[in-house]
């Protein structure tokens, strides 16, 4: 979420927003929750006070706005209130334990499905993985279909790469292993590619690599003005997930913008006042970075 550098203040943030929903007991995913709330303050430079002064009118991460839906049941305690009304307006509330109100899964077509549609027939804890989180599972199977077999790279190798002159070993399979010496890193491309030279069980070879971090280095995206309710920005970095209004569109005050996604938070953003949607600055699948322009309203 790029708050690395900033772990301190979301600690203190976590303990705020811990308070703002109730005093939780932590446990998966009532933590996430609260982390997510706390990462949000963080990422807005909100305090615990203006959270609740603003509740009507902030985008909240999805998992806060489910919680005080009562997506995972109702905390011991209940929820915090005028927070929840405040930040719910006219959303369904659930009452009594969400579990007893899902409808039945059928997971013999579930497996039919996911078969036709990944290639091969699912093993058991896919078939358990699609059925709890089914976006989480297609984008794997997706990345996997891409990428290959990546759970044979060390967990540093994967997220950050090998440095320049490393040497590694990837097995494959049993009795098949590569052996893999970084080389060096050529220019950056006019598509955002650099060729990446490296030795293969000896032999030299190269290929050409999407370099992300340069690319969102040289993104340039308008940045909203805080002070101008009608600018609508991004509460946190994420992806462009789903755009749900157009230029010219009538908008109320809470009504859906469009849906970001980073890291498993999902956050929908939402009008801070009603008018007409006079420019929409996003489109699916764009990355965006904290505070960028999303929509104009007047």
């Amino acid at each position: 979420m790029g708050l690395g550098h900033k772990f301190k203040e979301v600690k203190k943030a976590y303990a705020e927003a811990n308070k703002l929903l109730g005093d939780l007991i932590k446990v998966t995913p009532s933590s996430k929750v609260v982390g997510d709330l706390a990462q949000f303050m963080v990422q807005n430079g909100l305090s615990r006070e203006e959270v609740e002064a603003r509740a009507d009118e902030l985008s909240f991460p999805l998992s806060v706005v489910e919680f005080l839906q009562g997506y995972i049941g109702t905390p011991p305690g209940g929820f915090p209130e005028p927070f929840r009304s405040r930040v719910l307006k006219e959303l369904p509330r659930i009452e009594g334990r969400p579990g007893a109100s899902l409808p039945p899964l059928d997971f013999e077509a579930l497996a039919q499905d996911l078969g036709s549609r990944h290639g091969a027939p699912p093993s058991p804890e896919d078939l358990l993985s699609a059925a709890l989180y089914p976006k989480v599972y297609d984008e794997f199977r997706t990345f996997t279909n891409t990428f290959g077999p990546v759970s044979c790279l060390g967990t540093r190798l994967f997220l950050e790469g090998p440095a320049i002159a490393e040497e590694f070993e990837v097995e494959l399979e049993r009795g098949k292993t590569l052996h893999i010496k970084a080389l060096a890193l050529g220019d950056l491309n006019a598509a955002g590619q650099r060729e990446v030279f490296f030795e293969l069980n000896g032999q030299l070879r190269s290929i050409l690599v999407r370099d992300t971090q340069a690319m969102k280095e040289m993104h340039v995206h308008p940045k909203a003005d805080r002070g101008a309710k009608g600018q609508v920005g991004a509460p946190m970095p994420g992806e462009v997930v789903e755009v749900r209004v157009e230029q010219g569109a009538q908008v109320a005050k809470g009504d859906p913008l469009c849906v970001l996604s980073a890291m498993k938070m999902e956050t929908v953003v939402t009008a801070p006042v009603a008018g007409t949607v006079t420019r929409v600055h996003v489109r699916p699948g764009m990355s965006l970075e904290g505070d960028d322009l999303i929509v104009e309203i007047k």
